[in-house]
């Protein structure tokens, strides 16, 4: 019997990472068998190629290198991992909090193309890690919105304002703000959980953005309060 696949998707700064974390316990808590895994996997040789791509040996500009060969690297990544380090676990019941995933090929490589090619995409894309593949498909995913100018101040301030640090995507406002459509129109388009995480000018409390995602997970996973 196959387990649940929830994704906590967003740009970079939106706090993916730290709501990953309290999905996780908070999971642990309610009994649930649970594992989180991340995306990109940079403790695994299969990131290799996502790691060249990011520090910018193909190309300093994030369209230096297509969607289609960009996506394949995520993805040949996200297949090891699976094979290698959740799949077992999966398929006997488990849980998986997964932090980014396909959705994330989604984001960032659909702001490389003109809007009218990315249902083309997003079709070619989801066949292609999912029955292709044969990597999992999400019962859920969760898309922490967050303004733009908000999460650039968290993630510089994650990297102690040196700004040699971002990566090719990170570094590059315009491929950003590009990226912020494509989320909107992917998280629409598939009907993904959203859930605002700025109030004006300042990141909501990182519980306050938890006891929704919490309602989720609940639902997906069948738990009563």
């Amino acid at each position: 019997m196959d387990g649940k696949l929830i994704v906590i998707e967003g740009l970079d700064g939106c706090g993916k990472a730290t709501q990953s974390e309290k999905s996780v316990e908070y999971l642990r808590g309610k009994g649930k068998n649970v594992l989180k895994v991340s995306f990109p996997d940079y403790d695994s040789p299969s990131s290799s190629l996502v790691k060249m791509y990011l520090a910018g040996e193909f190309g300093t500009d994030p369209d230096s290198v297509n969607p289609y060969a960009a996506s394949g690297f995520y993805a040949c990544d996200r297949y090891a991992s699976y094979k290698t380090k959740w799949e077992q676990f999966y398929k006997n019941g488990g849980i998986i909090i997964a932090d980014r995933y396909t959705t994330s090929n989604g984001i960032h490589q659909c702001s490389k193309l003109p809007l009218e090619e990315w249902d083309g995409f997003l079709e070619w894309l989801f066949t292609y890690e999912y029955r292709l593949m044969g990597i999992p498909e999400p019962d859920a995913v969760i898309y922490l919105r967050a303004e733009p100018e908000v999460s650039q101040k968290l993630m510089s301030r994650r990297y102690g304002n040196d700004e040699g640090k971002k990566d090719i995507h990170e570094r590059n406002l315009k491929y950003l703000e590009k990226s912020r459509a494509a989320a909107d129109y992917c998280a629409s388009a598939l009907n993904w959980n959203v859930i605002e995480c700025t109030g004006g000018v300042i990141m909501r409390s990182v519980e306050d953005i938890f006891s929704e995602i919490a309602v989720i997970i609940d639902i997906c996973c069948g738990i009563e309060n």
